[in-house]
């Protein structure tokens, strides 16, 4: 059995670590490379570093910040925003990048999943999906749309059901996802169970669930209700509520099998 991963997710803005609720009302949560180094020591699995402004903004992620994290870890190191191009992922990955994950240019252009992968495998190219749930579809019938896929930094919404988006996104050669509830986001309530599971299932792929969580519980909770093969969360780790450590050692004591 595959070990299950703990993922601190570096959200930046203007060079600094923020954190919101939502994706609204950021506020400071520190400086990238301190936040990294403290990761690192922490025993994390991975990282990610999303620049959550730079599609919005039309610019590419800050390379030189990119290059500065990736000196200070090991681990595997995920970056997205801004990616407009294969030539965009070539420059990321130079710069220390291990994984890019694809979210705007992913749904406006879909075709660069599938250059993106063949040129530099599928096992570095993540799809990022953030999605909403339709509130007029929450009784709806399974088959019917329930989740809607948002773009530049969760202020666009696309009309695309997140959970064929998934499916559309693995077949051009996705190898990963990284799902973000935007109901669930900063409200440390627990991740989007409903809306793991639905992915999770229809992919093969391994699955990031992401967004609400808020105590170590929330970690198990997600890994034996659904497929998800990692689990991100950001403001726990951020303001130090819960150490990486701690969620381990609890997940392992209940049969979690986990890298500690």
């Amino acid at each position: 059995m595959l070990a299950k991963r703990i993922i601190p997710c570096l959200d930046i803005n203007k060079g600094r670590v923020v954190k919101g609720v939502h994706f609204e009302n950021l506020r400071d949560a520190g400086d990238p490379i301190e936040n990294a180094l403290f990761y690192e020591k922490e025993g994390a699995d991975e990282l990610v570093f999303l620049d959550i402004t730079a599609s919005h903004e039309k610019r590419k992620t800050t390379l030189d910040l990119v290059r500065k994290v990736a000196e200070c870890v090991f681990m595997p190191f995920t970056v997205g925003g801004g990616i407009r191009s294969a030539a965009d992922i070539r420059e990321l990955l130079l710069a220390g990048a291990d994984k890019v994950s694809l979210n705007t240019v992913a749904v406006k252009s879909p075709k660069i999943i599938t250059e993106a992968s063949s040129i530099f495998g599928a096992q570095c190219i993540v799809v990022a999906i953030d999605a909403k749930r339709n509130r007029h579809t929450s009784h709806a019938p399974r088959s019917t749309e329930r989740w809607q896929v948002y773009i530049n930094g969760g202020r666009t919404s696309t009309g695309l059901d997140a959970v064929r988006w998934a499916e559309k996104a693995e077949s051009l050669g996705a190898g990963e996802i990284l799902l973000t509830s935007m109901d669930y986001d900063g409200t440390k309530d627990g991740y989007d169970v409903e809306l793991t599971r639905a992915i999770s299932d229809a992919v093969k792929i391994p699955v990031i669930a992401s967004g609400g969580a808020g105590k170590t519980e929330d970690f198990h909770n997600i890994f034996v209700t659904t497929a998800a093969t990692a689990a991100l969360a950001a403001s726990i780790f951020h303001y130090r509520e819960i150490k990486i450590k701690t969620i381990k050692q609890y997940l392992k004591k209940k049969g979690i099998e986990v890298r500690v």
